[in-house]
């Protein structure tokens, strides 16, 4: 039996799942794709200056809030790079070097939620070391802060709980002292969280069970235990690759 648009209804099936996931883009992804046409046909090449953010607005048909958060991406990865007065331009890498650079951004935005969580899991284990090692007694200060925002969060059940677990985490980054590895974090972290709200990972069990991990991992930080602290982390996060895995039905 045909619907009223000519196509045969069907069950679907994980592929005919996976092609729609594909279709339904982010504007920022839309940009950051079109800007990569740009680059392919010669219209943008290194060394470049782009147009300024109101008019890609205006040529993408977009808001400029997502002409920015493209553009921030891209400059995340060291495709693009901002200086003040002279605008935002193409970093001379060279067109195919570029391209496929681009076509990373748009596999991570698309596409693959496992391979977020399992890339912000290397990042992690790796910050939680280098905090042990590095950590101040002004960091521990702010690392407490978060630790206590996060749990007043969870105390009071409010809607900004995945927010604050995110800030405790990242609070560890300036522990660490390496830019890097927090910028790589703020690039990966936003859609991982937004797929966690969606599907109501965390139960109040969970929550619990997390504040008694992230305290735990605190200590370790304070005593200086690079091991303890990368053993404490990899635990925490294992039960979020799990379900990554589970997702995708993944058998490695």
């Amino acid at each position: 039996m045909k619907s009223v648009t000519g196509f045969q209804h069907k069950k679907l099936n994980k592929m005919d799942i996976e092609m729609e996931k594909i279709l339904v883009e982010k504007p920022s992804s839309i940009i950051i794709r079109k800007l990569k046409e740009m680059i392919e046909l010669g219209v943008l090449k290194p060394n470049q200056v782009l147009p300024p953010e109101r008019k890609l607005s205006e040529q993408f048909g977009v808001g400029r809030s997502h002409v920015r958060e493209a553009l921030k991406k891209m400059e995340y990865f060291g495709i693009l790079k901002t200086q003040p007065q002279s605008g935002t331009f193409v970093v001379g890498l060279g067109a195919k070097a570029i391209e496929g650079l681009i076509a990373n951004i748009l596999e991570i935005d698309n596409n693959d939620f496992f391979s977020l969580i399992e890339t912000r899991i290397t990042l992690e284990l790796r910050i939680a070391e280098l905090a042990a090692k590095r950590r101040t007694e002004s960091d521990l200060v702010l690392v407490k802060n978060a630790l206590d925002a996060y749990e007043q969060a969870v105390s009071d059940n409010s809607e900004d709980i995945s927010e604050k677990d995110f800030m405790f985490h990242l609070s560890l980054c300036r522990c660490a002292k390496n830019s890097t590895l927090k910028s790589l974090m703020m690039i990966i972290t936003p859609d991982i969280l937004s797929q966690f709200d969606n599907k109501s990972v965390c139960s109040n069990d969970d929550r619990k069970n997390a504040i008694d991990e992230h305290n735990t991992l605190y200590k370790a930080i304070v005593d200086q235990d690079a091991e303890k602290a990368r053993k404490i982390m990899e635990n925490h996060l294992n039960p979020i690759l799990t379900f990554a895995r589970e997702k995708y039905d993944l058998d490695y």
